[in-house]
This record gives structure tokens, sequence and C-alpha cells, in this order.
């Protein structure tokens, strides 16, 4: 997007929000849940962002998710804080790529934490790759449909098409 003086940028007041500093491993560690947690907030902010093709537009609902991921995070030092502790230290140091497979034991007494205090059942695998339809009550913005009346082709039925100028038009039809 190239700036000109007529774009209005937001200020910076409009921009601050409380950030989430935490490492990878403690990030991976929540994502499933966190996921499911946040799914209608990020779903609001991911429709808006495909909606509309300026990001300022979208603020608020970062905003929201920020929001929901900080109360998330709050909820489990609460709540299951050891169980989580000792999941993401085994992600962290169990492998050098960070993987899962050694820390399913950890993982379950986690899961079952979260299921049992914040009723937050782990999604099975693939859950965030369906197809959802989200509902939501933000209006449908304006299409930016450019009319080009000099660019479209007269066709009709009952009129035949001329013969091609420069050769046939199915080339790749043996």
């Amino acid at each position: 997007m190239v700036l000109t003086e007529d774009i209005k940028l937001p200020e910076n007041h409009e921009l601050d929000v409380q950030e989430i500093n935490l490492t990878f491993p403690v990030l991976q560690a929540a994502a499933f849940h966190l996921g499911k947690f946040c799914e209608d907030k990020n779903n609001e902010f991911m429709l808006c962002k495909t909606e509309e093709d300026d990001p300022r537009q979208c603020l608020t609902e970062g905003k929201q998710v920020t929001a929901c991921a900080l109360e998330f995070f709050k909820k489990i030092k609460t709540k299951c804080y050891e169980e989580f502790k000792q999941y993401y230290n085994c992600i962290d140091k169990s492998s050098g790529n960070n993987s899962f497979s050694p820390c399913r034991k950890t993982q379950a007494v986690f899961d079952q934490c979260i299921l049992s205090n914040m009723n937050i059942e782990r999604p099975a695998y693939g859950y965030f790759c369906e197809v959802k339809i989200h509902d939501t009550t933000r209006p449908k913005p304006k299409a930016n449909v450019v009319d080009y009346p000099d660019a479209s082709v007269p066709y009709s039925k009952e009129e035949p098409l001329l013969p091609p100028k420069y050769g046939s038009r199915r080339l790749w039809v043996q």
C-alpha cells in the first residue's frame, strides 16, 4: 500500500495494547487450548482482515484477540500453572526441535487439568483446518467493484460469433 498525504494513520494511543511476552515453547504448549478459547474473536478478526482491504479497519478486533489471549494465560496461571509449567518445560528441553512426542504424558495431565478447571477440551487433530461458518454482527463492507463499461463483451446466443481473425479459438482441442 502506497502512503500519500490523504491516508490517515492511526495515532499511537490507538495502537497501544499490552503485549504477550512469552517464549515459543510456552505458546506452543498452549496453542490448541488458546485457539479453542479465543476461536470466536480470532475468527472475527480474520473475517475482518479478509473483507476489508485496509488493516486499519480491524484494530478493535485485533485488540480483542490480544485481550482474549491475555485472559486465557491469566486463567492458566491461576488454575493449571504447575501442570502447564511441566508441559512447556518438557517441550522446551526434551528435543532439539520442540517436538510434542516426548511429552505426551505431561500433555495428558495438562489437558485433564484444562478440561476439569476451564471446561476446554483439546481439539482433535485437524480441527482448525475444518471449514466453519462464522456468524458476525459486524456489517458487511461495501464492495469496491470498479465498473469498466468499455471492457464488457456483448454476446447473445441469437447472434453467432464472428470467425476468429487469426486462426482457431480452439488451438488446444485436436
